[in-house]
C-alpha cells in the first residue's frame, strides 16, 4: 500500500453540537485501490464522520481532501471524486433499473449512455436493468445503488452497510463486488459493516472509532497479529479462572477457554502453578484474536452499529 496515493484524507477532523464533542480530532488516509473499514460501536461518531466526508454536514474545524482537492474551499472539484451510498439506495420502484440511472444521470454533467451502460456491466446487472426495480432482490437494489454512485467515475467510494439484510450467498457476492472494484479499477472503497467477520475478509485497513475518537488503524492482518493471546483450557474451571486472574490479565473467556495476554515466559510458571493447586490444564495454545474479539476488547464490550 505504501507506494499507493492518498484518495481522501482527513487531518484533525472535529464536530461540536453545543459544548459537546461528536468527533474529536480524528485523522486518516484513504489509498488508490484499497477497502479501508470504518467501525464503531452506537454513538462513536461513524455516521456523522461519513455524514462530512460526503458535505451533507459541515466540520467544526479540520480539512478533508479529496484527491488533492480542499472539500470546503474546492466543494464542487473535491465532491466530483465521490461516491456513495449512506445507508439503503434511494431508488424508484416503479421505474426500471434503467430508468433509475438516466434519472440519476441528469444531475451529473456529461454522463452518456455509454457510461449508463458501463456501470451496468460493471455490476453484474445487464440481464435485468429493463426490469421494475420493485421486482429486485435487495442484492440487486445494493449492486443498481452502487452503479447510480459510480455513474460519475469517483476514485473513492463511500459504503455505508453494504451487505444489510442480504442472505449469505449475497455477502459473498458483494464481498467479491467490491474487492474487484478496488483491485481492477483501483478505487477507493470506504465501508461501514455490522458484519465484523465480512470486514476481516473484505479490507486491507480498518479504523476503529469509538466515542469520537479513532482507537487505531492498521492492516486487518497487523492488528491481529501485534495482539496474539494464550488460551487456556482447564477444569474446573472456575478455580482456574481464580488463578489466572491472580497471575495474569483475563482478557475474556470464550466458550469455556480462558483468554489471556501472551506473556511467553511467564506461561510454565502458571501452568505449574495451576496444576500444584488441582487444575486439570488439558490445553494451553497461542491464538490470534478474531477482528470481533479485538473490538470488543478496544471499545469496552460497546456493540457495533
Amino acid at each position: 500500500m505504501n507506494n499507493q496515493k492518498p484518495t481522501l484524507t482527513v487531518n484533525n477532523l472535529q464536530k461540536k453540537i453545543g459544548k459537546r464533542n461528536i468527533i474529536n480530532n480524528i485523522s486518516f488516509q484513504l489509498q488508490e485501490g484499497e477497502v479501508f473499514g470504518f467501525l464503531g460501536p452506537n454513538g462513536a461518531g461513524k455516521t456523522t464522520t461519513i455524514r462530512m466526508l460526503v458535505g451533507l454536514i459541515k466540520p467544526t474545524s479540520g480539512e478533508i481532501s479529496i484527491c488533492g482537492y480542499n472539500l470546503r474551499k474546492q466543494f464542487t472539484k473535491a465532491i466530483r471524486n465521490i461516491g456513495c451510498i449512506v445507508e439503503n439506495p434511494e431508488l424508484y420502484s416503479y421505474l426500471s433499473g434503467w430508468e433509475n440511472l438516466q434519472q440519476y444521470a441528469r444531475m451529473v454533467p456529461n454522463i452518456t449512455n455509454e457510461r449508463i451502460q458501463e456501470v451496468v456491466t460493471l455490476v453484474g446487472l445487464q440481464n435485468r436493468i429493463h426490469d421494475l426495480v420493485k421486482t429486485y432482490s435487495l442484492g440487486m437494489r445494493q449492486r443498481l445503488g452502487i452503479a447510480q454512485a459510480l455513474l460519475g467515475k469517483p476514485k473513492v467510494l463511500i459504503l455505508d452497510e453494504p451487505t444489510n439484510g442480504l442472505d449469505p450467498v449475497g455477502i459473498r457476492e458483494m464481498r467479491q463486488f467490491i474487492r474487484n472494484l478496488a483491485e481492477k479499477d483501483k478505487i477507493s472503497i470506504l465501508v461501514s459493516s455490522h458484519l465484523l467477520s465480512e470486514i476481516q475478509l473484505m479490507c486491507d485497513r480498518v479504523a476503529i472509532i469509538s466515542k469520537g475518537e479513532i482507537i487505531t488503524v492498521d492492516s486487518v492482518e497487523q492488528l491481529l497479529a501485534q495482539k496474539e493471546r494464550v488460551a487456556w483450557e482447564l477444569s474446573p474451571l472456575t478455580e482456574g479462572r481464580r488463578i489466572l486472574s491472580e497471575e495474569t490479565t483475563i482478557i475474556f473467556e470464550k466458550e469455556g477457554t480462558l483468554i489471556t495476554p501472551n506473556e511467553e515466559k511467564r506461561i510454565a510458571k502458571i501452568n505449574k502453578r495451576l496444576v500444584s493447586e488441582g487444575v486439570k490444564v488439558s490445553g494451553i495454545h497461542t491464538t490470534i484474536p478474531t477482528l470481533e474479539d479485538l473490538f470488543i476488547e478496544l471499545t469496552g464490550g460497546e456493540s457495533i452499529d
